[in-house]
């Protein structure tokens, strides 16, 4: 098909995993969700349209309060883009934030980070990208909505370290340390997070289990390709994936 609505898809994905004997009771792909979803999206939709809309309204009236020297009427637009420009800022956080553990997304990376024309960086810094160990473990065992608080649990973990968390995608994040932090910093700081996190016993259905995550580190500079710098960090991550899962088997 060309064309898959959310609810077509819902009826699929459903179908699909009755006819393996999967329980999807608790899942999250439900009509209701999708719909949400769908509704959230109209409704930024339309912000944004009515954002711009007032804006250039604003801009003809200012104009023609120059013009005419008219001083409370540009008092009064004065007043009224202040309070546009803080609902464009609520509605660039909505968009620039993962819905689920309220981290930056990959629209975020793209428009803040990098040079849209050359997908390069704008500065230097150095990126980690951080993958859960045995997370289709957690998934299968407890569960998709234990799974979700999970990645929430490490989302917040990752902030401690008050720099440009990512979500990059399912159970893979990113963190964009600032430049002047090195790569050795960078590689200290999250292996004492991952120490502490190693430490905490969560809890699901009675039982406790532990989450850790591998890492990898590369520096990057001004003009560097995200997609290399991106290649280097994964293959230092699977590195130490391999030493973390001689000394961590399981959850």
């Amino acid at each position: 098909m060309e064309i898959v609505t959310p609810s077509m898809y819902a009826n699929i994905f459903s179908k699909n995993a009755y006819s393996h004997n999967i329980d999807i009771d608790d899942e999250k792909i439900t009509d209701h969700v999708l719909d949400e979803k769908i509704s959230a999206l109209t409704t930024m939709q339309n912000q944004t349209s009515n954002s711009v809309l007032t804006l250039s309204e604003n801009t003809n009236r200012a104009i023609s309060a120059i013009k005419d020297k008219n001083e409370t009427l540009l008092g009064e637009i004065l007043q009224e883009t202040q309070k546009l420009r803080l609902e464009i800022e609520k509605l660039k956080e909505s968009v620039y934030k993962d819905e689920l553990t309220n981290t930056f997304n990959r629209k975020w990376l793209q428009d803040v980070l990098l040079d849209e024309s050359k997908n390069c960086f704008r500065n230097s810094g150095a990126l980690a990208m951080i993958d859960l160990n045995y997370f289709k473990i957690v998934n299968d065992t407890y569960g998709h909505i234990i799974g979700d608080k999970v990645l929430i649990f490490i989302a917040n973990q990752l902030r401690v370290t008050k720099e440009s968390v990512v979500r990059y995608g399912g159970d893979e994040f990113m963190v964009i340390f600032s430049e002047n932090v090195s790569k050795e910093g960078a590689i200290n700081q999250l292996n004492e997070l991952r120490e502490d996190i190693i430490t905490k016993h969560l809890k699901a259905k009675e039982s406790l289990f532990v989450v850790s995550f591998s890492f990898g580190v590369e520096e990057f500079k001004i003009n560097d390709k995200l997609s290399t710098i991106i290649e280097l960090a994964d293959k230092n991550m699977y590195d130490d994936k391999i030493k973390i899962k001689e000394r961590i088997t399981g959850i």
